[in-house]
């Protein structure tokens, strides 16, 4: 079911944005929104329900996760997959969901968590040119699920909800998506809403829809970014809390903005970003973090503030940025990251400067690396475009415990569910672990 966007209400600008408000009252599904955050709340521990995890920071608090592992050594399943693909999976109990593009058709397959069997493929055909680089193949973006329903954004193809039996719930088509490099945010859940950053291109706009229906709630529509063919942000928003007001932190062109997650206004935003980014915002200790790309910076901002807050809360700023593709973790008053030339590095929080860099050296040779670091029994996990994933200890003193490689090339980032890893290479989705998954196994 195709569902239209409403008719439009008057625009009112907002700090250079227009926010449409298009939001009615829904006790029922605020109530039911409730429930699953709830339930999500109790499972995050085992469930990895999106990119970068449940909150979105690339932290997980299991203690029981392998600490080496070779194609034949601690591997519960390996199941091919048919084309090349960025996207990094999701999991929800006896679920592994990834996006997967086939032919022209932009699809979610979904595996049992056991055995790794498909269980269903359903997708969407794209017949339209879109343009992408060979680097970045379509279905880029992370599906997010709730445990009830999942989520994908397939550029030109719409945004598409799905519910556990691969039956189409809603899809919302946002228009074409065209540019050189393609796309690859990932859409965010966050209540009944979700959240979509597209763009880059000569569209570029964050979206609020109805998670149940598909119907758009609002849009905070970006300056015109002309028509440059190179820059933008391939950015996924962050919903984070502070001093109990959740905001919705996302990178544009040119500036990081908050906005509030009901309406799109504009909380607060800080200047000197510069026109491209391909990471996306981290938070901890009331701080955000944000990497630029070619032309651009990385920040820290404090959060708290409002309005313009560049002359008042950004905590530091490096021009030009490390060059990054994956997002890093914040713990404690350090930021660990990883720069696509493959050199980790450790800084202070508070002033950006560099505790510890080393690069990370595995067997098969490239240092390239895109997928973002995850945090997990105070060791951090992190795959190159190689299939080495490197574990290094979460420390101010640099320490590497294991090089993990499976042979096969990737760009994708590392889930952690249940005492288990699961990797998504060009080639296969892995599962990784040294015993059946316990708590979750047979839950319904």
């Amino acid at each position: 079911m195709t569902i239209a966007s409403p008719s439009r209400p008057s625009q009112r600008t907002m700090s250079g944005w227009n926010s449409e408000a298009r939001v009615g009252k829904a006790p029922a599904r605020l109530a039911a929104a409730l429930m699953v955050s709830l339930a999500a709340m109790n499972l995050s521990a085992a469930n990895w329900p999106a990119w970068r995890g449940a909150d979105g920071d690339g932290l997980c608090t299991e203690t029981n996760v392998p600490l080496r592992w070779s194609p034949t050594e601690n591997i519960r399943w390996r199941t091919p997959l048919p084309e090349p693909g960025n996207s990094t999976p999701v999991v929800w109990n006896d679920h592994v969901f990834v996006t997967q593009n086939i032919g022209s058709r932009r699809s979610l397959m979904c595996f049992g968590r056991t055995r790794g069997d498909l269980l269903w493929t359903a997708g969407v055909e794209v017949t339209a040119r879109e343009r992408s680089w060979h680097e970045n193949p379509y279905c880029s973006p992370s599906p997010v699920t709730d445990g009830q329903r999942v989520i994908c954004w397939f550029g030109s193809g719409g945004v598409v909800a799905y519910d556990f039996a691969g039956q189409e719930l809603w899809r919302l088509d946002l228009g074409r998506h065209d540019h050189l490099y393609g796309y690859g945010s990932s859409p965010v859940l966050h209540g009944d809403l979700c959240f979509l950053n597209f763009g880059p291109g000569e569209r570029e706009f964050v979206v609020a829809l109805d998670k149940l229906t598909g119907r758009e709630v609002w849009r905070a529509v970006s300056p015109a970014p002309g028509r440059n063919d190179t820059l933008g942000t391939w950015s996924t928003p962050l919903v984070t809390t502070f001093a109990g007001r959740p905001q919705l932190v996302v990178a544009l062109r040119d500036y990081l903005a908050a906005l509030d997650p009901k309406t799109g206004k504009e909380l607060w935003r800080c200047t000197g970003l510069g026109p491209q980014a391909k990471t996306s915002p981290v938070a901890g200790e009331g701080v955000v973090i944000l990497s630029g790309d070619v032309q651009s910076a990385e920040l820290a901002v404090k959060l708290g503030g409002e309005g313009d807050v560049t002359a008042t809360h950004r905590l530091w700023r490096r021009f030009p940025a490390r060059p990054r593709v994956s997002t890093g973790v914040i713990l404690g008053r350090h930021y660990y990251g990883v720069r696509a030339t493959g050199i980790m590095d450790c800084l202070q929080l508070d002033t950006g400067e560099v505790v510890w860099e080393e690069r990370l050296r595995g067997p098969g040779g490239r240092g390239v690396c895109w997928s973002s670091p995850v945090l997990a029994a105070g060791r951090l996990y992190v795959m190159n475009q190689a299939g080495d994933t490197f574990v290094v200890q979460a420390s101010p003193r640099y320490g590497i415990l294991g090089v993990n490689s499976l042979g096969e090339s990737a760009n994708a980032s590392v889930v952690i569910s249940d005492g288990q890893v699961i990797l998504r290479t060009h080639q296969a989705l892995w599962c990784i672990g040294t015993e059946t998954p316990g708590s979750m196994h047979g839950r319904e």
